[in-house]
C-alpha cells in the first residue's frame, strides 16, 4: 500500500473487454482484440493520464484476465495497492457490438469478483488525503452488497471527506428503470458532484432539459448534464454554464462519458472553473470515440492550456 495520497480514488468493476478489431457488427467472422473497460477504473485511468495521482478500487478473480486488467492500469500509471483478489470468484467479462454511431454492450459479470464488494472490501485508508471518491451508478447495479457499498460511501461518507462524484451511468442491461429510478436519484442527491446524461435522465425520471434535471436533483453542489454530442451544461453555486462538445470521427461511443467525467474532474482539480472544466470535458471524450477502447491517449498538459486559450478566444 503507497502512503502518498491520491487525487482521486475511483471504486467499481472493471472488466476484460472483447472488441471487434474493425468496430463492427459482431458476426461470424469478428476478430477481436482483448482491452480492459469498466466506468470508474477508465476515469482513474484517463485521470493518471492527464496528470493527477490516481487510485483504482476494486476486486479481482484470481485469472488471467484479473492480471490484464491489473497489468494495464499498472502501466498507465493508476494506484491499483487496494484492489483485493477473489480466489472464489472471476473477473467480469464484456463485449463490444458497435452497430454504427451506437454500440450495444453484452455483460458477462453476474457473481465476478466485483459484485461481492462490501464495505467491509474497502480498506477505511483507500481515499485517506484524496481529494474526490468517484463512484458510478454501474456499481449499485451489481449486486446488494454493492449497492450498500454505494450507499455507505456516498451518502455515510465512510472513506471521509473527500468531495463525492457520482455519474448516474444507467444501464439497462443491469436493471430496470423501474429498479434504478429512485436509488439513483437517492444516491446522486448525496453526492457533491453529480454527471447524468439528458437522455438517461428522462428515460429514468422523466424529466427533458437540463433544467428540470436540476430541479429534481437540487442537493449537489455541482451538477452536470451532459447532452451528448451537442454539449453540455454545468449547474452549481456559481450559474449555468455551456460548452459546446466537438465534432470528430466516430468509431464507437462506449467510454465517451467516462472520458468526459475523468476531463471534467482534471479541470476541478485543476480550479480550471466551469466552462473551462466542461471543454477539458469535451476534448478527452472526444479522444474516446475515435478509437475501439475505452481509454484515450490524451494531450499533454501544455497542448490542452493552449487548446483553452483558443476556445476562450473564440468565444
Amino acid at each position: 500500500m503507497t502512503d502518498i495520497p491520491a487525487d482521486a480514488v475511483c471504486i467499481g468493476e472493471s472488466m476484460a473487454m472483447l472488441v471487434p478489431e474493425d468496430a463492427r457488427p459482431i458476426t461470424a467472422d469478428s476478430r477481436f482484440v482483448l482491452r480492459v473497460g469498466g466506468a470508474e477504473s477508465n476515469v482513474a485511468v484517463s485521470l493518471a493520464r492527464l496528470g493527477h495521482r490516481s487510485r483504482w478500487v476494486s476486486a479481482l478473480g484470481a485469472d488471467p484476465f484479473g492480471r490484464i486488467v491489473l497489468d494495464e492500469l499498472d502501466a498507465a500509471g493508476v494506484d491499483t495497492s487496494f484492489v483485493v483478489t477473489d480466489e472464489d470468484a472471476p473477473t467480469g467479462l464484456y463485449a463490444k457490438d458497435p452497430q454504427g454511431r451506437s454500440t450495444r454492450v453484452h455483460y458477462y459479470r453476474r457473481g465476478s469478483a466485483a459484485s461481492r464488494l462490501d464495505v467491509t472490501s474497502i480498506a477505511p485508508s483507500a481515499a485517506d488525503g484524496a481529494r474526490v471518491v468517484h463512484l458510478s451508478g454501474t456499481t449499485p447495479a451489481l449486486s446488494e452488497s454493492c449497492l450498500r457499498l454505494t450507499h455507505a460511501v456516498v451518502g455515510d461518507r465512510v472513506l471521509g471527506p473527500a468531495a463525492v462524484s457520482f455519474d448516474v451511468n444507467y444501464r439497462p442491461g443491469l436493471w430496470s428503470v423501474a429498479d434504478a429510478a429512485g436509488e439513483l436519484a437517492a444516491i446522486a442527491r448525496r453526492a457533491d458532484i453529480v454527471f447524468v446524461g439528458r437522455d438517461e435522465a428522462a428515460t429514468l425520471w422523466g424529466t427533458d432539459r437540463a433544467e428540470e434535471v436540476r430541479e429534481l436533483l437540487p442537493e449537489p453542489t455541482v451538477l452536470v448534464v451532459k447532452d451528448g454530442a451537442t454539449g453540455a451544461s454545468v449547474h452549481g453555486q456559481g450559474g449555468r454554464a455551456w460548452a459546446d462538445a466537438l465534432s470528430v470521427p466516430v468509431v464507437e461511443t462506449v467510454g465517451a462519458g467516462d472520458a468526459f467525467a475523468a476531463g471534467w474532474l482534471s479541470g476541478w482539480l485543476r480550479g480550471l472553473g466551469p466552462e473551462r472544466s466542461l471543454r477539458l470535458g469535451h476534448l478527452v471524450a472526444s479522444r474516446a470515440v475515435q478509437i475501439v477502447g475505452d481509454c484515450p491517449v490524451v494531450p499533454e498538459r501544455g497542448d490542452i492550456d493552449r487548446y483553452l486559450r483558443h476556445e476562450e478566444e473564440r468565444a
